[in-house]
């Protein structure tokens, strides 16, 4: 016996060949170290870990005495640790999908390698040259898997990969990034030389009809020793670890399947191969399961291939080529056939099967088009993005900048299509009342943003308008409406030749009646109604204009007086009151109120009350037009009498909830937050439905007060599963809330979730919100808050919030700041940029200072920076009160920019910034880049002896095409 030999039989006999009463990993382990004199690594590594660490070590280059450096010794202890990285991946049964996850590709090639060489397969030897059907079975498969590895790394370096932001800058690990990154480029490059060869060969293994075996520990330790001592046993058909034929077959035809597809981005008729080999993957997986251990496919990415391959191919069965949406887009795409793509669109708008991205991805390719000439498209963008803008709606989501963009002009033909959409995306009779409400509620908002009121009625009689809508809510747009546009007041329009018709009773009567309709005098009206109950007792003149409009509360009332020429009289006075008022003609409607009030003092305390809460609704009007418009406080006295109309009853006042509902809101607006968030006596709350606080925790009620008064006219609240009232998912239209006040409302709640979110001191992630100063700064009790909860209902808030109204800059910014804090930073940009966009009229406008703030475009940059766009970074730090130098130079350094870098400088207005850049491009000898740079210096807009004027000019002029530019990146 050999010393060697001996040595080896010594070692075995002093240890287990097979592990007790411990796992394989934890044997190797203890192996190696026996073996190896390792040292002993950090407790339970990973176990492909222990492969790294292995291969480092066998892979060491050796030191000789005149300290040259040579390369590993071929030495008992290097091949035991190969050995060991051998029996780890075996353990591992070769399973792919976990090596390439976990091993970089140079560790992986030396894997495979060694397995190659000890499984007899001799150096240099072209595998395409090798019969596979006169190999034994573990050389055939060892074979195998290294080709399968070849063409799946070629593939999966041709997707994009998320580039990893690096830490401190140390030498070493630069270094050992640096030559790791080479080293696998020198690796692809052979792979990709070889890539036809491999091809070849995992298409001839498809023609093996025998069961093949893949290495296991026992066959490992087998050939590692003298070949006198293997007798065969690893020759033998039934050596390792067995696998079908199917199951090789299954695998290779994924495998070539996958490789084909990525060539057929420049050969399409290779697309026809990965389809026959996609389509035979799913017969093989049918046939031996999904279960299989040895056979693991992603089958929704196979389904995904499938699809694609069967929209990327022609097929001789025309109508099996037109079975799904993507094959009928696909075509109607390749020949032009778009008012097809649309009626796609609309059919799919009910059937909701085609992916958001999907639409949005056809979008964007259309617009390419219309960018690139050809105007014949726009017409076809509009109608693409309306289908996706009304299937937005209904599934809840936010609308896109393109439609707002796409309906700046909007016509009747437009208008047209964009009913039609609606109608035919909806099934009344089987839809729920959440998705009604939802088109209810985009259609409220399209009539609320066009200016022209024939389109408006277009809407508003259409069908599924009526339909969707009911009277009182059609009632309050229509209001709406009214008082945002234009008006001529009729009653100062001169009287005509009427009056010199010749003087009979009817005549007489017709020329007063002609008056009172136009006069807005209360002593004049008088007059002219005691003149007229003179000539006949038998007219109700309150009658006598279809535009006298008084509340249903308040008809009753007045109504009910008996006195015919008294009860015309508070009537007409009333509703030419209201009318003025909701003109803002405040001068005669208080002169008519003030009338009115004298009038039904003498015989009503209930009209009194009436009175007196009607001019008091006018006074807020007349000051929140006038000088609240400018910020001025409103008067001492005005604000005792909200507080004494909300605290106050008299029972058996009609009420109109308007007055109750600006009451509230103009504490609200004018910050009376200390009175709100007093205690109410329980006897009020009692008494006033409007008026109700919540105590928690000793915590004084805040503007609930508002919420609740809101929520509280109604009795009818939907409980969910767990008890809770329900009021924001389940409003019910009977509630009353007016429109106007629903940002108002969500805004508030919003403010009280998002002040819980940011209670965890977390000022990296705090989230911005409109009066969240309001709320205590403070939580006694901070263990017991649900965070989790608090983020979820966050989150869906400003979800419901934003298909209320997808244009609120502020709903918009809270939605950012949410995917900023989850670290989903190119939403975050896209919502960012959207809530700018929509406060600017995209850009063409100043954005407010206080929609983009510090923190934001601090937030901005960031986003920027973790996406590796390094020159959007310097260019957003211009946009700080105080220009961010430091920040800017130090992303300029940056060499490897996802951006368009030296395209963007015509945007830097800092001069500062442009001589750092031309500095930097000299050191780096990027001449034309230097050039780009001395350019943009050269203009004379940016020369510092410019007016102050000229420079801001220049500097607004450049931020409005770099946050156009970011717009189309991101939208």
């Amino acid at each position: 016996m050999s010393a060697e030999a001996a040595d080896r039989e010594a070692a075995t006999s002093s240890r287990p060949c097979t592990p007790p009463q411990t796992s394989w990993f934890e044997f190797l382990l203890e192996e190696a170290l026996l073996e190896t004199h390792l040292k002993k690594p950090c407790p339970d590594p990973p176990p492909v870990q222990l492969i790294v660490q292995f291969l480092e070590q066998a892979s060491k280059p050796s030191v000789n005495e005149q300290n040259q450096v040579q390369p590993p010794p071929d030495n008992k202890r290097n091949r035991i640790l190969k050995l060991l990285a051998l029996k780890v991946a075996a353990h591992l049964k070769w399973d792919l999908d976990v090596l390439e996850k976990s091993l970089s590709v140079p560790v992986l090639n030396m894997l495979l390698n060694e397995l190659l060489c000890i499984s007899k397969v001799p150096p240099g030897t072209k595998h395409v040259d090798v019969d596979l059907s006169s190999l034994p079975p573990t050389t055939a498969m060892a074979i195998l898997l290294y080709n399968r590895w070849a063409i799946r790394t070629i593939v999966q370096s041709s997707f994009p990969v998320k580039q990893v932001k690096p830490g401190p800058p140390q030498l070493s690990v630069m270094n050992q990034i640096q030559q790791e990154k080479e080293l696998t480029e020198n690796i692809l490059k052979v792979l990709k030389e070889q890539a036809a060869d491999s091809i070849l060969v995992l298409e001839a293994a498809l023609k093996l009809n025998k069961d093949l075996y893949v290495h296991t520990i026992r066959t490992l330790d087998l050939l590692a020793m003298e070949p006198g001592m293997v007798n065969g046993e690893t020759e033998s058909s039934t050596a390792g670890l067995k696998i079908s034929t199917e199951e090789m077959q299954c695998q290779v035809c994924y495998d070539l399947g996958a490789v084909y597809f990525q060539q057929g981005s420049t050969n399409a008729s290779v697309y026809e191969n990965a389809k026959e080999k996609f389509f035979r993957t799913k017969e093989l997986i049918s046939k031996i399961g999904s279960s299989s251990l040895h056979c693991t496919i992603d089958e929704k990415r196979l389904a995904g291939y499938c699809q694609a391959c069967g929209v990327l191919t022609s097929s001789s069965n025309s109508t099996s080529q037109q079975s799904t949406p993507y094959s009928q887009i696909h075509c109607c795409m390749r020949c032009g056939n778009y008012q097809e793509l649309v009626k796609i669109f609309l059919e799919d708008n009910l059937t909701l099967s085609l992916p958001v991205q999907f639409r949005q991805s056809v979008l964007r390719e259309l617009l390419q088009k219309t960018q690139q000439g050809n105007d014949a498209l726009d017409e076809i963008c509009f109608r693409i993005c309306t289908c996706n803008t009304v299937c937005d709606v209904m599934q809840g989501r936010a609308i896109g900048i393109q439609f707002n963009q796409l309906f700046l002009k909007p016509n009747k033909e437009k208008i047209d299509f964009l009913l039609e959409v609606c109608t035919r995306s909806i099934n009344l009779e089987h839809a729920s009342e959440s998705l009604k409400r939802k088109m209810a509620a985009f259609l409220k908002n399209m009539c609320l943003s066009l200016e022209d009121l024939q389109l408006v009625f277009m809407i508003s009689s259409h069908e599924l308008f009526i339909t969707l809508l009911k009277d009182d809510e059609r009632k309050l747009l229509i209001d709406q409406m009214r008082k945002r546009s234009p008006r001529i007041n009729l009653c100062t329009k001169p009287v005509t030749s009427f009056y010199d018709i010749p003087a009979s009773a009817s005549v007489n009567i017709g020329q007063l009646e002609h008056q009172l309709i136009l006069s807005v005098d209360p002593w004049r009206i008088r007059q002219i109604l005691i003149e007229l109950h003179g000539m006949t007792s038998e007219r109700q003149f309150w009658t006598i204009s279809s535009k006298w409009e008084v509340p249903n509360v308040y008809g009753g009332v007045i109504l009910g007086i008996k006195d015919n020429l008294t009860r015309d009289l508070v009537y007409i006075l009333m509703a030419k009151g209201l009318h003025c008022s909701a003109i803002k003609d405040f001068v005669h409607a208080k002169q008519l109120f003030a009338a009115c009030l004298e009038l039904v003092t003498e015989f009503s305390p209930k009209l009194r009350q009436v009175m007196l809460n009607e001019m008091l609704l006018l006074d807020i009007y007349t000051h929140e037009a006038g000088a609240g418009v400018s910020g001025e406080r409103p008067p001492s006295d005005l604000i005792s009498r909200v507080r004494g109309y909300l605290e106050m009853r008299v029972p058996d006042i009609p009420l109109r909830q308007v007055v109750a509902e600006e009451c509230v809101a103009f504490m609200l607006n004018w910050r009376e937050n200390e009175y709100l968030t007093m205690q109410v006596p329980l006897l009020l709350v009692q008494t006033n439905p409007y008026v109700k606080v919540m105590d928690v925790q000793t915590e004084r009620a805040t503007v609930f007060l508002l919420f609740c008064f809101i929520c509280s006219v109604s009795n009818q609240h939907k409980r969910g599963n767990d008890g809770r009232v329900s009021l924001i998912k389940h409003r019910e239209s009977t509630l009353g809330i007016m429109y106007r006040y629903e940002p108002l409302v969500l805004t508030t709640i919003l403010s009280l979730f998002v002040k819980l979110h940011n209670v965890r001191e977390d000022i990296v992630n705090d989230i911005a919100a409109e009066h969240i100063s309001i709320w205590p700064s403070t939580i006694p009790n901070l263990q017991s808050v649900d965070f989790e909860a608090v983020a979820v209902t966050v989150k869906e808030l400003v979800s419901y919030a934003l298909t209320i109204n997808s244009n609120n800059h502020f709903w918009l910014i809270i939605q950012a700041d949410i995917y900023f804090a989850t670290n989903q930073y190119s939403a975050a940009l896209h919502y960012y940029l959207q809530a700018g966009a929509v406060c600017s009229d995209f850009f063409n406008k100043m954005v407010p200072p206080d929609v983009y703030t510090d923190q934001v475009i601090k937030r901005m940059i960031k986003c920027c920076s973790l996406l590796n766009c390094h020159t959007q970074v310097a260019i957003l730090c211009q946009f700080l009160r105080e220009i961010d130098y430091k920040t800017a130079f130090k992303a300029l350094q940056e060499q490897n920019s996802h951006d368009a870098m030296d395209s963007y400088y015509d945007y830097i207005w800092d001069v500062t910034i442009l001589e750092y850049l031309t500095y930097l491009h000299h050191k780096r000898g990027e001449t034309d880049k230097r050039q780009i740079a001395i350019k943009a210096i050269g203009q004379t807009e940016l020369n510092a002896s410019n007016p102050e004027e000229v420079l801001q000019l220049a500097a607004q002029r450049r931020k409005k095409k770099f946050l156009q530019a970011m717009a189309k990146l991101y939208f």
